[in-house]
């Protein structure tokens, strides 16, 4: 890397921010005006700064992305499902970045009918993405919603499946999803505050008519709550939920009745959650209701939804976190969580012999796929390893024999899963918690404390990190890295009571988790502070500025990706998307108590002038849920102050949000930049 180069220096403008009597100066505050040729030029000299600085890995960036590339198979396709009287496929093309939707009529040998060529859609645009795809009763429409910005919101067209012409029908600012009710006629869909992207009304659009004509079905007007709608697997209802941190609330209408009113199914209290699901003449009610931290599962009959008249099905219990169900005829499937691990348990309707499915790794994953029939005694689930690439399993309940439908293919011909270890370690956190430590490497590995090794976390909103399979990190593994998930408190991963744990006044237990998960893999020599990295991205990005303004030594490099690093501005300013739903995540600043504990950990505003790990953070110019700026402004001020000469990047992708790139191959070109920082720093040169 080049010495000469110098970084670009952020001019000083001090803002004095006050509340609750404390005063904060923000020399990094005018960052925040989007259109300003100022800070577009800023952005771009970080950009020009980072290009320079890492012109030297350009040709390994170069062969990581075609290495990656080569492992995916590029003309693949999703299993098929039947929906009525469909057979729906994804599929990609050999050097096409974008899907195409298609089905076939009764059986896979029919001619296919192809409802989406995202690659033709996405003709000319930097950024495309499809969302929300819904046929009609009758299958002969399909609604479908468009993002061309990466802000997530999406404007709703109508095509017919038939003739393949794209309706006169036009609706603006969607979540991108909508739903149909039985008459093959009327469409509801959700729609966005302009300036917060809460969603937060439901409208009922008529097929042909202007959609300035549209019905206000419903507004959620609690800006802590967003709105959604979807029709129940039964088909008999149209549902409409709302949803905050710790309430819900839903709504239900017979989906033949479209302009009939919707009939709340039980009333919001707040701390009370539940979701629904409808089969035969009752309801099934997955609750936390009655001090059931983990979730039980109740029953109640359509015609008397109130909580008091919900009928226990599966008992609450301490250990083991209920978290969804599938129904069939003859079935119900329970998706189980316990010890940080995945279950799936058949329970058959009769109540004789139940079972459940067995696994035997300590580092997977298993899950329900697309079960949209009912009256099936196929299960349709997924399983994955860290070591094990990704398999899509029909399972039947009745017999108890399984069919792999997909395994994804890993190409280039080198790779073989018995090459690789998997293990799950616990580490003690500071206040005698075990915290899991799930990791994968290259077998016959020393442990001398020489391992490069990447510790990723998330832990917020409750989010598990499941043990997932990826071809990408392959690239990390042969070149000797071991990778490491911690599974820290605020995620969901040991139950309910982990998520409470790590949120909140308890926030602070997720940044000192991971810190004391890395301790734990230094002194056990599965690395070195010289060779350990840490990676997150969002909340994770906040995990990230928080860690290395706690234990910076710890690490030698840092990826934050699109970080949620200013916590007191931001959750002070709720014209900011996303912002007056988090208070029952991190608490509400307008509240002493919480301003101040935020402002304890908030990362930008706890820089101080000392060395800090070699960093590269990552945002997009049009991110909508942690705005550009506060990496932005993070970086700014790390700059002024640190003391360190280790090398600060900020890449700003100017053409998306916080999802990234959106075709296939782009995305990995942004994880070759990744790889190639850590192995740079590492001196691995190919």
């Amino acid at each position: 890397m080049s010495k000469n180069i110098q970084p670009p220096v952020a001019k000083i403008v001090p803002k004095k921010l006050e509340k609750h009597g404390d005063v904060r100066i923000d020399n990094y505050y005018w960052l925040n005006q989007r259109e300003d040729k100022e800070v577009i030029d800023y952005l771009n000299a970080e950009n020009k700064y980072y290009e320079q600085m890492t012109a030297h890995t350009k040709d390994f960036q170069k062969l990581l992305f075609e290495e990656m590339k080569s492992r995916i198979k590029e003309d693949d396709q999703s299993v098929p499902y039947l929906y009525n009287g469909y057979w729906y496929i994804t599929r990609y093309e050999k050097g096409q970045d974008y899907p195409v939707y298609s089905r076939k009529k009764g059986s896979l040998e029919a001619p296919e009918e192809i409802m989406f060529n995202c690659n033709e859609m996405a003709k000319g645009l930097s950024y495309f993405q499809l969302g929300g795809v819904s046929v009609s009763p009758n299958n002969k429409f399909a609604t479908f919603g468009v993002d061309k910005v990466s802000r997530r919101i999406y404007t709703i067209q109508v095509k017919n499946l038939e003739t393949g012409e794209i309706l006169s029908d036009k609706i603006e600012n969607c979540t991108g999803g909508s739903v149909w009710a039985n008459d093959n006629q009327t469409i509801f869909y959700t729609t966005k505050d302009p300036v917060t992207l809460r969603s937060n009304k439901i409208f009922k659009h008529k097929l042909g008519t202007d959609s300035k004509d549209d019905v206000l079905v419903f507004e959620e007007k609690d800006e802590t709550f967003s709105v959604f709608i979807y029709k129940e697997k039964s088909k008999k209802y149209l549902v409409i939920g709302s949803q905050s941190t710790m309430t819900t609330e839903y709504q239900i209408l017979n989906a033949d009745t479209p302009d009939a009113d919707f009939k709340v199914f039980q009333k919001r209290t707040r701390g009370l959650e539940y979701n629904i699901s409808h089969f035969g003449d009752s309801f099934y009610v997955l609750t936390n209701t009655d001090q059931a931290t983990n979730f039980k599962l109740m029953k109640t009959p359509e015609t008397a939804t109130e909580k008091e008249n919900w009928k226990d099905v599966i008992a609450h219990r301490d250990n083991v976190l209920l978290e969804d169900i599938e129904i069939f005829k003859d079935y119900l499937v329970v998706e189980e969580r316990e010890n940080g691990l995945t279950k799936l348990r058949i329970m058959p309707w009769s109540g004789v012999g139940e079972y459940y499915l067995p696994f035997d790794s300590e580092t997977y994953t298993a899950y329900t796929s697309t079960n949209v029939d009912f009256d099936t005694t196929v299960l349709r689930y997924g399983y994955q390893s860290l070591k094990t690439p990704s398999s899509i399993i029909d399972f039947d309940m009745k017999n108890q024999t399984k069919e792999v439908k997909k395994e994804q293919e890993v190409l280039g011909g080198k790779f073989n899963k018995d090459n690789y270890e998997e293990k799950r370690v616990w580490a003690t956190a500071k206040d005698g918690t075990k915290v899991p430590i799930s990791m994968v490497y290259r077998k016959g590995i020393q442990l001398n404390g020489k391992n490069p090794l990447l510790q990723y976390a998330y832990g917020s909103y409750g989010y598990s990190m499941d043990c997932t399979f990826s071809s990408t990190r392959l690239s990390l593994l042969d070149r000797g890295f071991i990778f490491a998930i911690a599974h820290i408190r605020g995620g969901e991963d040991l139950g309910r009571p982990w998520y409470e744990n790590g949120k909140l006044l308890n926030k602070k237990n997720t940044f000192t988790d991971f810190i004391d998960c890395s301790k734990f893999l230094i002194e056990n020599k599965y690395t070195s502070p010289k060779h350990l990295y840490a990676e997150g991205g969002s909340a994770g990005g906040l995990l990230m500025g928080t860690v290395i303004n706690l234990a910076p030594e710890l690490y030698n490099g840092v990826i934050a990706a699109v970080p949620f690093v200013d916590v007191v501005t931001t959750m002070l300013d709720d014209s900011i998307p996303l912002t007056t739903g988090e208070y029952d995540e991190w608490g509400n600043p307008n509240d002493k108590e919480y301003y101040d504990y935020m402002k304890s950990y908030s990362p930008y505003d706890n820089v101080e002038a000392k060395a800090y790990p070699n960093m590269l953070v990552t945002t997009g110019l049009h991110d909508s849920q942690v705005q550009y700026w506060e990496p932005a402004k993070w970086v700014a001020k790390l700059r002024a102050v640190k003391t360190d000469k280790n090398v600060l990047f900020l890449d700003t992708n100017m053409d998306t949000g916080h999802g990234g790139a959106s075709g296939r191959f782009e995305a990995l070109k942004e994880i070759a930049k990744e790889f190639s920082f850590l192995l740079d720093l590492e001196g691995i040169k190919k």
